[in-house]
């Protein structure tokens, strides 16, 4: 159901998008250790202020370091984001010193860290989470070294867990993962419960539930671990119910730490083994592309056909992550997201497509790109598909080039011969800006055009609804038996929210908000 607060957190999600993914992180973390900063010197937390800042000292320039080098190595752009990022995660999980060894540990770990970044990595992408990986290693190195130190995850502090709590749902909403994170909280605190339960119960000592439930949820890292770490889209598979199963593996082992030895199976461990379950699940989705053709579809609209090195998996409403390696990113980075154009039926080609008129360093150097030139997809996620029942009937709203996704789902069914009830309602700025024309006439579906300017000419079975603004009222009108559909909308965050009161009547709704680039 879409309620007025459904519309709110779309509108919010608009404002984040507007700020890159590893930017807000970034900005997420070091609000973080300022708090933090701030409450050592109240002597209530485990670090003293000078602990803090030399550790986190130490854990940049180990961990710069190690990217610069690698980076030049391999001839790529280097993103200092990621690496402070990196550090920052560190500088919670690890124990903050002033030792000499305790701070050689501290290094061990960035090093470590950034390095798995290029080492336990497949076409291009890490397969861990490098924080997991370097506190890991450091408490492997430090049942030899006891010196060295180890993790300690020292956020766990009741006096953080709201600023964790706050600054990871404004992550989690940027990155869209509050349900995956919410399932791998649920899990952790309730298998801790029940750990709880039965070591009380071994002990014969008496147990307060109201108190057990918040401290494993104030005085533990699940809350960091789950908004900070489990959340990295890199380290997760494509799909929405292979992601819930990762986050309920995560949640049982960091909930009931399995003991090793001298070392249990939990927090980072918990979340490497995660990470490998998700890599099982995504680890055919990195393919090579060659450039085959770019195509003008409107004055604004470029498609990209490519070839692909070897066949890409791929449901018909999904999208891709196209890297595009550039000299001097700006703080977007040298990665995208783009819906899939193209069916699954038109392998080994491969579409996209972009529009133009960004000025980010990305859009430039994709721009520059020419055929025969090779490129990488690092990723294909989503869970914007159609129904399986096919009997099922269809609403399919598309803004601008929110056009794409339907356009592959459209492309589809019409090479596969599966007939679907479809009402399209296709809103752009003007008649010339109405992509892949040909592609909805062909589909032989009603389409119902917003504009602010009626078409020359319109394909039978289409007509104009005028030129105002598309608004809740208004669809209502255009699709009288909005009851009956499932909704699909692909847009931008602010005609979602503006589409909500009609979208709460829908039998089902599906939405790939986007804010652009």
């Amino acid at each position: 159901m879409i309620s007025t607060l459904t519309a709110a957190w779309n509108r919010v999600f608009g404002l984040l998008g507007r700020v890159s993914m590893y930017r807000l992180v970034l900005f997420a973390l070091a609000a973080l250790a300022v708090i933090a900063f701030g409450l050592s010197f109240t002597g209530q937390l485990a670090a003293g202020p000078v602990e803090l800042i030399v550790s986190l000292a130490v854990l940049a320039v180990s961990i710069v370091l190690v990217d610069a080098v690698a980076q030049r190595l391999l001839g790529r752009a280097w993103r200092i984001e990621s690496a402070l990022i990196t550090a920052f995660i560190l500088l919670f999980a690890l124990r903050p010193t002033l030792e000499p060894w305790g701070l050689v540990g501290i290094a061990l770990a960035g090093a470590v860290a950034s390095a798995s970044k290029y080492v336990l990595a497949w076409q291009g992408r890490h397969i861990f989470n490098p924080a997991a990986v370097g506190a890991t290693v450091l408490t492997l190195v430090s049942i030899a070294a006891p010196d060295l130190g180890s993790s300690w995850w020292w956020v766990g502090s009741p006096l953080l867990a709201g600023p964790v709590a706050v600054l990871g749902l404004v992550v989690l909403l940027r990155t869209e993962k509050v349900r995956v994170v919410g399932i791998f909280l649920i899990v952790a605190v309730v298998v801790g419960f029940l750990r709880t339960v039965v070591q009380t119960q071994s002990l014969g000592l008496p147990l307060d539930v109201g108190l057990t439930f918040s401290q494993l949820l104030l005085q533990t890292p699940f809350l960091f671990l789950g908004a900070f770490m489990l959340s990295e889209p890199l380290t997760l598979p494509p799909r929405r119910w292979q992601q819930a199963i990762v986050a309920v593996v995560v949640g049982i082992l960091a909930g009931w730490p399995i003991p090793l030895g001298e070392i249990t199976l939990g927090q980072e461990r918990a979340l490497l083994i995660g990470n490998l379950v998700a890599f099982l699940f995504a680890m055919r989705t990195a393919v090579r592309l060659t450039i085959v053709e770019r195509t003008a579809v409107t004055p604004t609209v470029r498609e990209l056909s490519f070839r692909a090195e070897r066949p890409v998996r791929f449901a018909p409403g999904q999208y891709l992550e196209l890297e595009v390696p550039h000299p001097h990113p700006d703080s977007r980075g040298t990665r995208r997201e783009f819906s899939i154009l193209s069916s699954p039926a038109e392998l080994p080609i491969v579409r996209i497509a972009m529009r133009e008129g960004s000025q980010s360093s990305y859009k430039k150097a994709l721009a520059q790109v020419e055929p025969g030139d090779a490129l990488a997809i690092t990723g294909i996620w989503g869970d914007f598909v159609l129904p399986r029942k096919t009997t099922t009937p269809i609403l399919m709203v598309a803004a601008g080039i929110g056009v794409t996704p339907f356009v592959s789902q459209l492309r589809h069914l019409r090479l596969a011969d599966e007939g679907r009830d479809v009402v399209f309602v296709y809103v752009a700025s003007g008649a010339e800006e109405l992509a892949f024309r040909d592609d909805l006439e062909a589909a032989g579906i009603p389409v119902i055009v917003v504009t602010r300017e009626e078409p020359a000419s319109l394909p039978e079975g289409w007509r104009w609804a005028g030129g105002a603004r598309l608004d809740a009222d208004e669809l209502l009108a255009l699709v009288p038996d909005i009851a009956e559909r499932h909704a699909y909308v692909s847009g931008p965050p602010a005609l979602i929210a503006a589409l909500a009161p009609a979208l709460d009547r829908a039998r089902g709704l599906t939405t790939d908000a986007f804010s652009g680039y």
